[in-house]
Parts: structure tokens; sequence; C-alpha cells
């Protein structure tokens, strides 16, 4: 039977869904008395027994489990592959025994360009220059465990034993105490490391290793290339080290761990697993007119190609994605660090391939304690240098798919942070009235009595639409356009006019304020990313990360219908701003004699309903390990969720908060959440359509204007303004915009 339909990425093919209906028949055979079966999906693996309606239904939603080839579950008689026959049967048992080995062997031979390799000789094919060498390696795969060992070489056991210690997270000290243990168990002969560092010395010729940079402690410069040698910053003259320690060794202030990406996007090609896939996004992505499955139908990516032909010629240069937040690496044992790493994403794989984690590349490892701010530049020249190499000159690279060598390429087409994150990257300052950097000079804001808040979202109406005149919003008309999108050009010529000022944190520092009068507007610096030949051409630089915008409106909504103190937007001085602003009257602060009393608003919940709001979101049941933070952070007593994760946040936003504030707020105010709250449902879609978008992005200004008419002008932090430009960022971006793209929210 003809099974390639399994390999069939679209499910809504004929091929797929004829290849479906042939295995639901051959199944249907052979049910058991309740008409179930194994489900062979990749979720169930045949190892739950479903009804076969239901095995159908996986089938068509989650696909085929490539792996199960030969169906023994649903009928089909145990069969050898290729010329195998009975009398062969045993020696391929032998075989089995070394199938980890064979499978070692080869993945060696992939990274070591296809061949065996041998020092003395010129096994090397003749397109690829020996730049590697993996003798010690093939020697140890060669190697048995103990004498008489048939189930393991060394380099298998080691491998496997390193997978084991890094998917359990074991400490190096538990890791060592079993080497001993193994040692002493296993007979004498034994070939094992006394010690992880041992492990480490013997897999580290798959040069996959990292460069140790010292750093100036104020951020000032790195000690490298030029300044390697320096005992000084040669800007500030701060001294290079802090102190020696009794073996007389020098310890630097910071150090700066920088991972090489060219051995690691090398090291995709020389595996026969990634290899065919890094070709995939230009031969065997399926395309349907209008719709958004991957980055490459997105637009930021056809104009890319538009713009630099010749790199879009070769489907092997790679695309890269941008990454980077921060993290205390002491959890609760410190409050005060935070550590930087910079994650890059490989968008040639499939988008299913692309953001798992085996496929993150950390390149940049920034030291704390304080987080680097807008001196992050400093800590991204290695990386900047070798991505403009890569992009001027290329590195050679062997193809192992194709037996062949190619100059390979690569690019950056955009980074993506959350808003903190975004502003140190990109050089815009996400504070003050200008705060949103899509908007850039054009942003709507105004002043507020201790903050200021960012409504005026009926600019993006049409220009004759009746709620322009409604002055029940901010109390005046609106008669201004939408902001018009800036382009490269454009943030050239406004950077031209922003200052130099000197990097780093040294206390001898002037903080520099922004000439307003010079036009400088935000811009802080001219980012470093410039210096790359093509990010000025580039359609879309910097990304919005909609969980990031997505938690930080739903603590807006909650802690404001619960009013839970600090988390509210309907506070004291937001009343008094509807008084300023001559709006709503009825929610004015009453003054009796000596007392104030604040009018309880149509989005305001009762201690009583909350707690019985509390109580619904406490009841729900959800699967193990899936948003369990919601249950354990809702304190019923005094109506209260607190403490939410970003994806505890999502599934309540999304899923838990439009029914559970239905019975105790206005029609008005419930189906405008709702409308919110559907909004990110479908731009959280892993596809999405062209058509869909442009609704959505005419759907959310209506939704922000309904918004303004029911909360407060204090609820309208920026962090709501930028929802209005996330469906033009997902049609540039294509659907990795939204769910998979950014590493740290996983």
């Amino acid at each position: 039977m003809d099974k390639r339909w399994i390999w069939c990425n679209d499910k809504l093919s004929t091929e797929y869904t004829n290849g479906v209906k042939s295995f639901i028949e051959l199944a249907k055979h052979h049910l058991d008395n309740d008409n179930k079966t194994r489900c062979p999906c990749p979720h169930c693996r045949n190892v739950y027994v479903q009804h076969i309606t239901v095995v159908e239904r996986h089938l068509m939603v989650k696909g085929f489990s490539r792996d199960y080839q030969n169906w023994i579950f649903h009928g089909e008689p145990m069969t050898l592959s290729g010329d195998d026959d009975l009398e062969n049967v045993e020696d391929d048992a032998e075989d089995d025994v070394d199938e980890d080995d064979d499978d070692m062997m080869a993945a060696l031979e992939d990274a070591a360009g296809g061949v065996h390799v041998d020092v003395s000789g010129d096994d090397y094919p003749a397109e690829q220059t020996r730049t590697e060498d993996f003798s010690y390696l093939f020697d140890q795969a060669e190697k048995e465990l103990y004498p008489g060992c048939k189930t393991f070489s060394v380099l298998t056991f080691i491998v496997k034993l390193m997978h084991i210690k890094v998917l359990n997270r074991w400490s190096n000290k538990s890791f060592d105490m079993l080497l001993q243990l193994l040692r002493e168990a296993f007979p004498e002969g034994t070939i094992i490391g006394k010690s992880i560092y041992e492990v480490k010395r013997m897999l580290r010729e798959l040069g996959l290793g990292y460069e140790s940079i010292d750093a100036c402690k104020w951020d000032c410069a790195l000690f490298w290339k030029e300044n390697k040698d320096l005992d000084k910053c040669p800007v500030c003259a701060e001294p290079r080290y802090k102190f020696h320690n009794t073996k007389g060794k020098n310890i630097p202030h910071k150090v700066l761990r920088y991972f090489p990406i060219i051995p690691r996007l090398r090291r995709l090609f020389k595996s026969r697993h990634t290899a065919v896939d890094m070709r995939w996004h230009k031969e065997k992505r399926p395309i349907k007119e209008g719709v958004l499955m991957h980055p490459a139908d997105g637009e930021a990516w056809k104009h890319f190609d538009e713009k630099f032909p010749t790199f879009a010629a070769e489907p092997r240069n790679v695309r890269l994605g941008l990454a980077t937040d921060g993290f205390n690496p002491f959890g609760n044992m410190s409050n005060c660090y935070s550590t930087w790493p910079v994650i890059l994403v490989p968008y040639n794989m499939p988008s299913w391939r692309c953001m798992k984690e085996n496929f993150f590349m950390m390149s940049l490892l920034i030291p704390g304690p304080q987080s680097p701010g807008k001196d992050v530049d400093v800590y991204l020249r290695p990386l900047i240098d070798e991505l403009k190499d890569l992009w001027e000159n290329g590195v050679m690279t062997y193809d192992v798919s194709k037996r062949e060598s190619f100059r390979m390429h690569a690019a950056v087409l955009w980074t993506v942070h959350d808003f903190p994150a975004y502003g140190m990257i990109s050089g815009w300052s996400t504070k003050g009235y200008k705060a949103c950097p899509v908007c850039n000079e054009d942003t709507s804001s105004q002043p507020l009595r201790s903050k200021i808040c960012y409504m005026g979202h009926r600019r993006y109406l049409p220009i004759r639409h009746a709620w322009r005149n409604n002055t029940q919003y901010d109390g005046k008309s609106e008669r201004r356009s939408a902001p018009r999108n800036r382009t490269g050009a454009d943030i050239l010529q406004q950077l031209g006019r922003v200052r130099e000022g000197r990097p780093g944190k040294h206390p001898d520092n002037v903080d520099r304020k922004r000439r307003r009068d010079a036009c400088e507007l935000n811009w802080t610096k001219k980012s470093i990313f410039f210096e790359l030949p093509y990010w000025s051409e580039l359609k879309l630089r910097h990304i919005l990360d909609v969980m990031h915008i997505e938690k930080n409106i739903c603590d807006n909504v909650v802690g404001t219908i619960l009013g839970i103190e600090g988390k509210s937007k309907d506070t004291i001085k937001a009343r008094m701003d509807l008084e300023d602003l001559g709006i709503r009257e009825h929610l004015h602060l009453q003054r009796h004699g000596n007392r104030v009393f604040k009018p309880l608003g149509c989005y305001s919940l009762t201690l009583d309903e909350r707690r019985q709001f509390c109580q619904f979101i406490k009841s729900v049941k959800f699967p193990d390990g899936f948003a369990a933070n919601i249950s354990n952070n809702v304190n019923i007593k005094d109506g209260k969720i607190i403490g939410l994760k970003t994806h505890d946040c999502h599934v309540l936003f999304q899923r838990l908060l439009p029914i559970g504030i239905r019975p105790y707020v206005t029609k008005e105010v419930s189906t405008t959440i709702s409308e919110l709250a559907m909004f990110f449902q479908k731009i959280c879609a892993r596809t999405l359509s062209v058509s869909d978008l442009d609704a959505m992005q005419d759907g959310i200004v209506v939704t922000l204007c309904k918004l303004e008419k029911i909360f407060p002008p204090a609820f309208f932090d920026v962090m709501v303004h930028l929802v209005v430009h996330l469906p033009h960022e997902a049609k540039m971006a294509g659907p990795v915009h939204t769910r998979w793209m950014y590493p740290f929210e996983r």
C-alpha cells in the first residue's frame, strides 16, 4: 500500500484525506467489541485506545505518526524491510544491537563531511575544505564500553548518559556520583570518565563551545580584538580585574559568554536529519493564496526577497529571528540579578520544527547583576560582526543531503522582545508621551494627574465616522488621521539628529537629556543593528510580543474589575481625571462632608460578586500541568486573583473571563471584553488569513473605542494601545509573530 500520504503536510489535501480513509477502512476490520482501536496520531502514538470515529478525527486534525510505517496494530502482517528474508532474520537481530552505534557513526560522518575521517589521508570530498578532525570521536564510537560489550560503544553510552542528565536536570555533583558508582559496578577495563569534566572533554571535539570575553564593570567596552590585552577599560579607565585568587589567576569584573553561530549553522547542514529541512521553506512549503502559515508567507519575507534577489536565489541561505529577555538565574535566592541570553531561531525549517528548543541557538549570555539597558550594543558587538561577515562573505558549508559544498549566507529578518527589551534593542525609549515606537512622533497621548494615558483610537476610524464627533470619549472631537508607517529612510533621517553619548554606566557619565528642540524624539541611540547592510531596507525590524501585551491587558482588566489594590486602574486619581476632562459625571467622586465616595462603575463588581466570580474560576478543572497557577492564586475570601504567569493570563483572558463576568456586568461591558478576548484567540492561531487580519484591524479599532467609553482614561497605558498594531505586524511576519516566535514565553 502506498503510504507516502503520511508525509503530506497539508491535511486538507485530497492525497491525505484519501490516505486516512484507506487506513480507517483497514482498521474497521480489526476493532474490539466496543468499536475501538489504537490511535496512531502523533499524540496517542498507538498507546491509547479510541473509538474509530475519534481515531479518524485525530488523524484529520493532528496528523499521522510518521514512525508508524508497518500497521501491525491495524491488520497488516509484520514484514521485513527491503530484501530481507527469513534466513537473514537472525543476522538482522544481531545487527539491531549495534543500531545506536550505527546511528552515532552516521552522525559523525555527517559532521565530518560524509566520510570516515582518516587523519593521515585525504578522504574529504574535493569541494570541502578540511577544517574539523573527528578522529578521536570515531575511535570512541568504535571502542567497546568494556571488553565483550556488544550493546554500547564508549561514545554512545556517554552521549546517552549526558542526554539523560540534561533531560532530568541532574546536578554536576549527582552526575559525578553516578559515574563513580558505574565505575565500581561495571567490569574491569570499562572506559568511563571520572567526572563531568572528563566527559565534556571527550565531547569537546564537536566544536559547539563558547568564548569568554571580559567586559568592563560599567558596561563601557569589551576586552576583545584590539582591546584584548588591555588591563584597563579604554573608555572609563577602570581596572579590568577585581582581584587575584589564591592561585594567582586574574578574576575579571564581568565575563560575556559568546557562542559563535557559524559552527551551529553549519552543523544544521551536516546532519542528514536537518539538512533537508533547511530548504523546506522554498521546496516543500505548502502555498495557499491569502493564507499565512509560515514566516515565508508574510509580506516582510517577500519584501526582503525582492530587495535582495541574490540572497533569495539560494534557498539554503539562513533567515534568522532574534530574541532576548532578562531572567534571574538564582530564582528566589536573589532578587537583584539579571542575566540576558540572546537567542537566534532559524526560520528555514518547517514551522513545527524551527521553534523547538532543539533548534534555539543561544549566541550571547550577557552577565548581570543589572540589566545592560541601552549599553546592550556593547555586548552585541561580537554577534553583529559575525552577522556582517555572514552577509558579506558567507562561509563554505557542506550540505550532507546533496553531498556538495556551498557558500552559506545568513540574515536577521527581525527581532522580538517584550516591551522594555524592545526599547533596549531598538533605541526608542518606551516611556513618555511618544512611547509607541510604531506611531513614532504621532503617538496619541495626554497627561493625567499622575500618569500618561494613550487614548485617541478614534483617529483610526474612517474620516466620516460618527464616533469622531462624540465628545463622551475625552471631551473633544477627533479630527486627526491615523499615523503613517515610517520607512527605514525616515528612521535613519531621525537618527541623524541624535547625539551619540558615552557608553557605559560609569558614575562620571552625565545623564544626557534628549534635546526635544532638535527633534530627537524618543531616540536614545542609533541601534548597532543598523551596521548590518540590509537592516534599513527591512520592512519590519522589531516585532511586538503578543504574549507580553496580552498579559498586561489581562492584568489591567482583571485588576480593575475585581478592584485589586495596585492592579486596578479605577483609583481615586482616575476618578479625578474624569472630572478634569468633564466626562461621565455619574462616576465623579461624591463628597459628603469630610467623606468621599466613589460610585460603582458599570465594570466594577461588589465584594459578593467578586467572591462568586473567584469561586467560578476556582471550580474550573484543568488538565495536569495546564494553567495550574490560576486555581492556586485565587483568593475567594478577598475576591482577588494575583500572581499569574504569562500562560495563565493567556488561558484566563481568552477562555474564562468572558464567561465568568457575564452575570455581573452590563451587556455592553461583557460584549466588549469578549470581543477583545476573541481578538487574541484569532491572532494567536497557527494559521492566519489575510482577509481575517484586515477585518481584525478594523474590529480592534472599534473595540478599543468601546473600551474608551467604559473604562477611565488611566486604564489606557501604552500596552493597551499597542494592540492596534498587532494585525499589521501579523501580516508582515506571519503567525510566527504571534504564537511561537518568542522562546522565553515557553
